[in-house]
């Protein structure tokens, strides 16, 4: 980050953090609003004990100074000027430390509208996945080219134990290492967490390709990918995966499926649509 990077960075933080203190006023924290006062919303000294932090280092702070912080000191003023979550994550990004992320628990209700979305892919899969790359929802075409059945998905898994995926040995040696660097990338927003854990284990103790790609420690930004994998009524088909963070439920990850261009899978997927429709309910 260049010396100006920083200055603008710490230059919003002091604007920031002041514009919230000026927006409480000691009722709203439970404080009494003895005396006259001269400014607007809370003291700096009010900020600095609601938080437990010094009145000194809590000044720094917001002068923007080059000074030590940590996540429990942030969570603690984010606390004490009554935060919400992104505002929260906005103080991590300003402060230089990388963000919690916004979410609850895996799993959650899936909207009516980002349903809606996954069936205007139509012919075309598509799949909504949440932080730990647990499968949400999916449409009707992506059940048919992935053989979901309605039980527990998970991408990473999927990608390595899914025998429409290992029946294309060369395609898929050549895209696992990207793979597992972008899972990994997303794992260190909470590495704590439990369920990376789970995954990863579980994972370990079955594939061991992927025991050894996961040692290696490559991190790599989950992108553009090419997916390549043999359908047992239709033959090969190459898609391009492309992935994208639902603006409003940022633990949420919408993966959109199209063909690759220069193959015969745009007709495939045309005609496994057409084996679905006839298939008896």
């Amino acid at each position: 980050m260049t010396s100006e990077s920083v200055r603008q960075r710490r230059e919003q933080l002091r604007d920031f953090l002041r514009i919230r203190r000026a927006g409480l006023q000691p009722a709203d924290v439970g404080l009494a609003g003895a005396g006259r006062r001269r400014t607007p919303g809370l003291r700096r000294e009010e900020v600095a004990v609601l938080a437990g932090v010094g009145v000194s280092w809590y000044t720094w702070l917001e002068q923007g100074r080059d000074i030590t912080v940590s996540a429990e000191i942030l969570d603690a003023v984010a606390a004490a000027l009554r935060l919400n979550a992104p505002e929260r994550s906005y103080l991590y990004l300003l402060a230089g430390l990388n963000p919690p992320p916004i979410g609850g628990a895996p799993g959650g209700p899936v909207t009516p509208e980002i349903r809606e979305l996954l069936d205007a892919w139509e012919r075309r899969p598509a799949v909504l996945r949440d932080r730990y790359w647990n499968v949400l929802a999916y449409n009707d075409t992506a059940r048919a080219t992935f053989g979901y059945d309605g039980t527990a998905n998970n991408c990473l898994v999927t990608y390595f134990t899914n025998p429409r995926y290992l029946a294309m040995p060369e395609q898929w040696s050549a895209a696992a290492p990207a793979v597992v660097a972008a899972y990994r990338a997303d794992a260190a927003h909470a590495p704590a967490h439990p369920e990376y854990r789970r995954i990863t284990d579980g994972l370990a103790a079955t594939s061991p390709e992927f025991a050894e790609l996961w040692q290696r420690h490559e991190v790599g930004m989950p992108g553009q990918a090419v997916n390549a994998l043999l359908h047992p009524e239709v033959g090969e088909l190459f898609l391009d995966a492309t992935t994208l963070t639902v603006a409003d439920h940022p633990d949420w990850q919408l993966v959109l499926y199209n063909p690759r261009s220069e193959t015969q899978t745009a007709a495939r997927l045309q005609r496994l649509g057409k084996i679905r429709l006839a298939a008896p309910a």
